[in-house]
């Protein structure tokens, strides 16, 4: 950490990334900006050697140290040897936490980078809400050996459905519908069965559900997507297929989609 002479210079310290601290360092710098300041982000602070470390080259600079430290120890520190240093120091985070601990009556978790976490938390969220809507249907074969789930089952056992409560999870789900006229993809096969999971239904439900789906879409509840011979043509075929992958199979008949989600999220959490 080498000085450079004649520019103010201000260190802005994190016990985290130091994104926060830099941003609002940032904002109040913009209102200077013929005085030359120099920012130094120094994150993932976590020891009283690196921040005795910084508070000597402060001192050595004529610096400033803005800092968002939320472990009390390390924070104390700091404060103390800036102190003695003749340091000035800015607490960015503190106030903060104070007005909101005797607002709430509530200690604070004093951990670094939480906010990260849970940053992190939703765009895997948001990453798997996509898969699932990419890779619906069998849109799309590459999605079968990319996935954390593969579902496989005949049209209406809520494969889409419970991909996207998955994906709600984290999970990245594929779906395939099983059509005795058209070939399942290679990929269904090179897979692990471990990550595939097989949707069956009864025949008598399934034509309820498959009847009403007509009549939703203004069609003939006579067709032969709700045939009950062409239904259980279709679910045979699902078996031989599943029977084929060594796959776990879910009967789907009388559970809502929360409970199949979660029996699926049960069977597969230990290998994620």
């Amino acid at each position: 950490m080498e000085e450079i002479k004649n520019r103010s210079v201000v260190y802005i310290v994190s016990d985290s990334v130091g994104e926060t601290a830099e941003l609002v360092v940032k904002a109040a710098a913009s209102q200077f900006r013929d005085a030359g300041l120099e920012l130094r982000r120094v994150p993932y602070v976590d020891d009283k050697q690196t921040i005795a470390e910084i508070v000597r080259l402060a001192a050595k600079a004529n610096a400033i140290i803005a800092f968002t430290l939320v472990v009390p120890e390390i924070k104390q520190f700091l404060i103390e040897t800036a102190k003695e240093l003749e340091v000035r120091t800015v607490d960015i985070i503190g106030p903060m936490l104070t007005t909101i601990k005797q607002h709430v009556q509530v200690e604070p978790r004093y951990e670094p980078g939480l906010i990260y976490r849970l940053d992190e938390d939703y765009f895997r969220k948001v990453e798997a809400i996509e898969f699932a809507v990419k890779y619906d249907d069998g849109r799309d074969a590459r999605g079968i050996l990319r996935a954390d789930i593969v579902l496989i089952g005949v049209s209406r056992t809520s494969k889409t459905p419970l991909s996207q409560y998955l994906a709600h999870k984290r999970i990245k789900v594929a779906n395939v519908p099983l059509v005795p006229e058209v070939k399942p993809p290679d990929e269904l096969f090179k897979a692990s069965p471990k990550k595939c999971i097989g949707l069956t239904i009864s025949p008598d439900k399934l034509i309820n559900i498959r009847t009403e789906r007509l009549k939703a879409l203004g069609l003939k509840a006579e067709a032969d997507y709700a045939n009950i011979e062409r239904i259980k043509k279709e679910l045979a075929y699902s078996k031989t297929i599943m029977e084929r992958i060594g796959c776990p199979v879910i009967d789907v008949s009388n559970k809502a989609v929360e409970e199949t989600a979660n029996q699926i999220y049960s069977m597969i959490r230990k290998q994620l």
